[in-house]
């Protein structure tokens, strides 16, 4: 054999040949740990003819474990003895192999095995642990029983002595012989390497490590404790004595609120009032008489009082003269449309309200507070001077200290002029004349003086005691003049308020906004309005989230005087409403709950019949003209209203089935489609909801933002309704002297015409006894034999009468023309 041929089980040389075979030993231990060993095996090298002598042979090495293995690695074995000349075969090798694996894997058994050995040791150790605690609990366990026990026994013998009966012992309780046959069980050790036998039966808790031997869990000290209490304060004192309350019973109370005050059960209550012969429930309510009834039966006193008594009545509250301090005026200006209201407050507030407002009108009130230059601040009331608008002005002026009569000098006294010093008098109020418009052709401001006169207004230049300012809000001439007629009169009142208490005010105006929801512009007459403070105003609720003032920056109070925005209302109050702070949520809710249940009553209580009222309308003849009115604020909404009632006739009268504040919604749109009505939105726009739906119902809305406009339109929108005015015009009267035949079933009448006159064509009424026969036309007109067009009074004719033959003598024809004409309201 050749000595190149190539050896079985050997790699073929790459480059130089290797005199070393190596191999990777793959070990595994406990917990998921391993390593790998490299086997190196030395084999012998053939030289060939003419090579170099054979070096000395080399000892393997050694298998080695890795360094971090080394406590785990097997010992180590003998060194190899030399390798022999002739080259180790491909089974020894694997030989070899197997040997290592094998010590390897007796290596890791022997690790197992410490490792289990030390896990037991600590698992015996745990489980001994929780035997001593389940000892100590059953140990505490066993000595509350045992003190129970005894104090069971005491009691039992007092008892028994209390009844001469001490010569009979008592038995002992059920709790003591349980006791002395428990005993603690013993010990037993676990043996080692398997789990002790108490734990087979699953893991010792506390909760079971605390249960009897009847599975029950074992009383707690506390539990024992209570438990001898009781029954020494039950066996000490006798029943308890009744606690005698004070009830206060409104007009109307649930049961389950009167057992609250009582301090009773409901279900007594109840019980009570079946055995009455009332059959209710908890939240049913029962009247004052009934309710004295089930309080006087419990033993408690009652207390009546009226649903009134809990509406908050501020006149009663009247502040110490030493804590009240100077506060600023509120005045308010007032005066005819167009005469310069609002551009006289521009003047004095640097800033164009004016252009805001559509068509140059004011249509809301506003508040404003200005502080002149070396000057008090002055709280300005801007009231609306349109006739609709009545209302407003008249709250305006019931809030204010100080009123400005504003009249343009080239106009004179109007009548809304008049009726503002109306109200200005009826609010007794005193008043500034500011004369505006003095730059203007054609200013007279003496005439103005004179026409006061009629009112019994006397102004200083006419030696009276009303002071007068001739201004120009345009060229802004002479306003300081007018502010200082405002401080010195408000000098004069003295106006103070107590700033150190809960906030009075008085609602200006109210409006829906889309973003912040319920909107009031207050007042405050007294007091502080703080952010945080609980309030009702009117039969609204809610907690001050914001505070806005007129500059629309957020403020965190608002002093006596000072108008304000107020964010946080459960719903929107109305114009003019008191806005007071209650201590509490509950106190809230009661006013104002109390306060919508009146307006509910108002609503749903018909007025009265009277003669008068009856014959007021014709009922059924009259025709009705449905609206729906959606404003952006609530006094512009009330002033709409009434302007709309002010259109109503004989004929045609508006009936607005639904007013509100805020934007058109679906349910507006779905009512206006029921009811055939239009909606009419003053500043304010239909959703996009509300949109579609009106498009498909086919709902016609109306957009408005100046009140003129508006009641323009819906006269125009009713007259056309009634459809146009028929006028007739009596032109002539005739007698029925005879009757004659006219063809095969006509009649012709012989008339005598008494007045006016006949005409052919013309329309006709034929009465008999004054009483209306028919209406009819003359068809045909003839006197003697000839056809004419008309017959004059004192003449005869004959006649033939369209659709007609009831015709007898003595009958009276009354012939009329009519025409029709736009119908106008």
């Amino acid at each position: 054999m050749s000595d190149d041929k190539k050896k079985l089980g050997t790699r073929p040389p790459l480059g130089v040949k290797r005199t070393v075979e190596t191999g990777k030993v793959k070990q595994s231990f406990s917990h998921g740990r391993s390593n790998t060993v490299v086997v190196e095996v030395k084999k012998r090298r053939i030289l060939k003819p003419g090579d170099a002598k054979p070096e000395a042979q080399e000892e393997a090495k050694a298998p080695e474990a890795a360094p971090e293995k080394k406590e785990a690695a097997p010992k180590k074995a003998a060194a190899p003895k030399p390798a022999p000349k002739k080259e180790m075969s491909a089974a020894e090798r694997r030989e070899q192999v197997k040997e290592l694996e094998r010590q390897a894997e007796q290596e890791r058994m022997r690790l197992e095995a410490e490792q289990r050995e030390r896990d037991e040791k600590a698992k015996n150790a745990k489980a001994e642990a929780e035997e001593r605690r389940a000892e100590e609990n059953r140990k505490a366990e066993e000595e509350a029983e045992r003190q129970a026990a005894e104090d069971a026994k005491k009691a039992a013998e007092d008892v028994e002595r209390a009844k001469h009966e001490a010569s009979k012992a008592a038995p002992a309780p059920a709790a003591a012989p349980r006791t002395e046959e428990r005993k603690p069980a013993p010990k037993k050790k676990a043996s080692k390497g398997r789990p002790a036998p108490d734990r087979r039966s699953g893991k010792l808790t506390v909760n079971r490590a605390l249960r009897g031997e009847d599975g029950n869990r074992a009383r707690s000290l506390a539990a024992l404790k209570r438990k001898r209490e009781k029954a020494k304060r039950d066996h000490d004192s006798g029943p308890r004595e009744k606690q005698v309350r004070d009830v206060v019973v409104p007009d109307s109370i649930t049961v389950a609120e009167l057992a609250k005050r009582m301090g009773e059960k409901s279900a007594d209550l109840v019980k009570s009032l079946f055995n009455m012969g009332m059959m209710v429930t908890v939240n049913q309510n029962v009247d004052q008489d009934t309710a004295e009834l089930l309080v006087t039966e419990f033993g408690h006193k009652i207390q009546r009082v009226s649903e009134s008594d809990v509406d908050i009545d501020t006149t009663e509250d009247v502040d110490p003269e030493d804590t009240l301090q100077p506060r600023p005026p509120v005045v308010t200006i007032m005066g005819h449309v167009d005469h310069g209201k609002t551009s006289l407050l521009d003047a004095i507030r640097g800033a164009d309200v004016a252009a805001g407002e559509a068509g140059g009108i004011t249509q809301h009130i506003g508040a404003y507070q200005v502080t002149p230059k070396g000057g008090d601040p002055i709280t300005f009331l801007d009231t609306p001077g349109h006739e609709a608008f009545t209302e407003m002005r008249a709250r305006g002026a019931n809030v204010t200290d100080l009123a400005i009569l504003v009249v343009a000098a080239d106009d004179g006294l109007k009548p809304q002029t008049v009726e503002a010093i109306n109200h200005i008098k009826a609010a007794e109020v005193p008043m500034i004349v500011a004369i505006n418009k003095i730059d203007k052709d054609g200013a007279n401001p003496q005439k103005i003086r004179e026409e006061l006169l009629q009112h019994e207004i006397i102004v200083e230049a006419m030696s009276g005691d009303v002071q007068d300012v001739e201004v120009s809000a345009k060229k802004k001439t002479n306003i300081d003049k007018l502010l200082e007629a405002i401080n010195l009169q408000a000098e004069l009142l003295e106006l103070k308020a107590n700033p150190d208490r809960a906030a009075d005010a008085t609602v200006v105006e109210a409006q829906l906004d889309k973003g912040r929801g319920p909107v009031a512009t207050v007042l405050v007459n007294r007091g502080t309005l703080k952010v945080g403070d609980v309030f009702v105003a009117g039969a609204a609720a809610g907690k001050v989230r914001a505070l806005v003032d007129d500059r629309g920056q957020r403020v965190k109070e608002a002093g006596p005087s000072f108008p304000v925005e107020v964010l946080g209302l459960s719903s929107l109050p109305s114009a003019g409403d008191q806005f007071t702070v209650v201590e509490n949520d509950q106190r809230a809710r009661e006013v104002a709950e109390y306060r919508q249940s009146v307006i509910d009553k108002k609503r749903t209580t018909s007025a009265p019949m009277s003669l008068e009222s009856m014959f007021d309308k014709k009922g059924a003849e009259t025709i009705s003209f449905p609206l729906i009115v959606k404003a952006d604020v609530q006094g512009t909404s009330e002033a709409i209203v009434n302007a709309l009632n002010k259109l109503s006739t004989d004929e045609i009268e508006v009936r607005v089935i639904h007013s509100g504040v805020g934007a058109i919604t679906e349910s507006d749109v779905t009512l206006a489609a029921s009811s055939n009505a239009p909606i009419i939105g003053f500043n304010v726009r239909p959703n996009s909801k509300a949109r579609e739906i009106a498009k498909r119902d086919e709902v016609e809305f109306r957009y408005y933002d100046v009140i003129y406009h508006l009641t323009d339109w819906v006269k125009q929108a009713m007259a056309g309704e009634l459809g146009p005015e028929i006028i007739e015009t009596v032109v002539g009267r005739a007698e029925v002297k005879q009757v004659f035949k006219s063809g095969k079933k006509d009649k012709a009448a012989g008339l005598l015409v008494v007045d006016g006159v006949i005409k052919l064509g013309l329309h006709a009424r034929l009465t008999r006894d004054d009483v209306i026969v028919s209406k009819t036309t003359i068809a045909s007109l003839r006197r003697f034999k000839d056809d004419v067009k008309e017959v004059e009074a004192g003449t005869e004719c004959g006649a033939v009468l369209e659709d007609t033959n009831d015709i007898e003598p003595g009958d009276m024809l009354e012939i009329f023309e009519v025409e029709e004409r736009e119908r106008t309201l």
